[in-house]
């Protein structure tokens, strides 16, 4: 039987490309607290994040195992009333920052911090994907205007 060359031997073979994957940290912001123990914790910080937002901004706060804020995203930025949210895109910065739990919010730019059905529906879609991955969901934040703000935890609807 002959034996091939190394070039036939490569012939057959595919490249794959080999990478890291890594959190790079963008910028740091200052807060009052970084540490939340309630809902009003939580939206304190949003409400400064999301100041000034005039579309809808999906935000996932990512939190140690002592409820510290460790990293803040973007996940989605929409229009005036609504930003496509999807799972993977939650949770990746969760992933990376090595996040225990997360809390997540948006802006209603109406300024009404009342929860639609949609974003109901998206907060149980989110909390079924983080019981998925062991990140725990803490809470849901709707922030509208002069610091008013929905809790869908408080309110039983995660």
């Amino acid at each position: 039987m002959a034996q091939q060359s190394s070039g036939e031997k490569q012939a057959g073979r595919k490249r794959v490309q080999v990478v890291r994957v890594q959190m790079v940290k963008e910028r740091s912001v200052t807060f009052a607290t970084n540490k939340v123990c309630r809902p009003e914790d939580a939206a304190s910080i949003l409400a400064d994040f999301l100041t000034g937002a005039d579309r809808e901004h999906f935000v996932v706060m990512c939190l140690d195992n002592k409820n510290k804020v460790n990293a803040i995203n973007v996940a989605a930025v929409g229009i005036l009333n609504a930003a496509p949210v999807h799972p993977r895109e939650v949770f990746k910065p969760a992933i990376l920052s090595n996040a225990a739990a997360v809390v997540l919010g948006h802006n209603h730019p109406s300024g009404d911090p009342k929860p639609s059905r949609e974003d109901v529906e998206l907060s149980t879609r989110l909390v079924e994907a983080g019981r998925l991955l062991g990140i725990e969901v803490l809470d849901h934040l709707v922030i509208g205007d002069d610091g008013r703000f929905t809790s869908m935890k408080e309110r039983g609807l995660l």
